[in-house]
């Protein structure tokens, strides 16, 4: 096992590394988002992730969802993201939940970390409400056009966002990857116990100069 993940205990030890493997985090959605999330995290040493989604894979989707190839049409998007996770990693036990957020959340799986993969803001308040219920905390993280958000939750409230059926406009797939990217080195640091700024949206967009910029501020609290 230290073999594998040589390069991480270099970065913060055995004791940290070790302690991931007792860790167990929910995936909230296999599409772009989630399938950048999964390779980034199935690999890193954490013990159980549970990849929840119910749709299947369609060609227009592969683009951008790394995990997929061209023959995986048709499959569960679950399925095919935790057949791979097992595949990169001998440590990592990948269980697929073919089931919306609702059912999921009604099994009672305890986790460490839940981390929002989907593009339904309707989705993310029930990610929210139930966070704060079982005092869990997610990771948000959304992706249109070359912008993207990331806020790691505890305390703060979703309902900041305004609640919508807004459907996100046309997506590149490396601002996909970028984004997915923050949500799994917040996740890591958090998991591995490192310290992590909560409750602060980031927001980061390309200018009509090409230039990146990110601007960061901090979410409410529920009063």
């Amino acid at each position: 096992m230290n073999d594998y993940f040589h390069r991480q205990i270099q970065l913060w030890g055995e004791d940290k590394q070790n302690s991931l493997q007792s860790k167990k985090i929910a995936i909230i959605g296999c599409g772009g988002l989630g399938c950048s999330l999964g390779i980034a995290l199935g690999s890193s040493g954490i013990g159980t992730i549970y990849c929840i989604d119910f749709d299947k894979i369609e060609i227009h989707n592969i683009h951008r969802q790394i995990a997929f190839k061209t023959e995986d049409e048709g499959s569960y998007k679950c399925d095919v993201l935790s057949t791979l996770l097992r595949a990169r990693s001998p440590y990592v036990k990948a269980i697929s939940k073919n089931m919306d957020f609702e059912k999921f959340s009604s099994e009672n799986l305890k986790v460490d970390l839940i981390i929002d993969a989907t593009d339904n803001l309707h989705v993310r308040a029930q990610i929210d409400k139930f966070a704060k219920q079982s005092t869990t905390p997610w990771i948000y993280g959304s992706v249109e056009a070359f912008n993207g958000q990331v806020c790691f939750f505890q305390e703060s409230d979703f309902s900041a966002f305004k609640i919508s059926d807004k459907k996100p406009e046309g997506i590149a797939a490396p601002i996909v990857m970028h984004v997915a990217s923050l949500q799994a080195n917040l996740a890591l640091r958090y998991l591995v116990g490192l310290p992590v700024k909560k409750d602060w949206l980031y927001y980061l967009y390309f200018d009509d100069n090409g230039e990146l910029i990110t601007q960061k501020f901090g979410m409410p609290k529920k009063g």
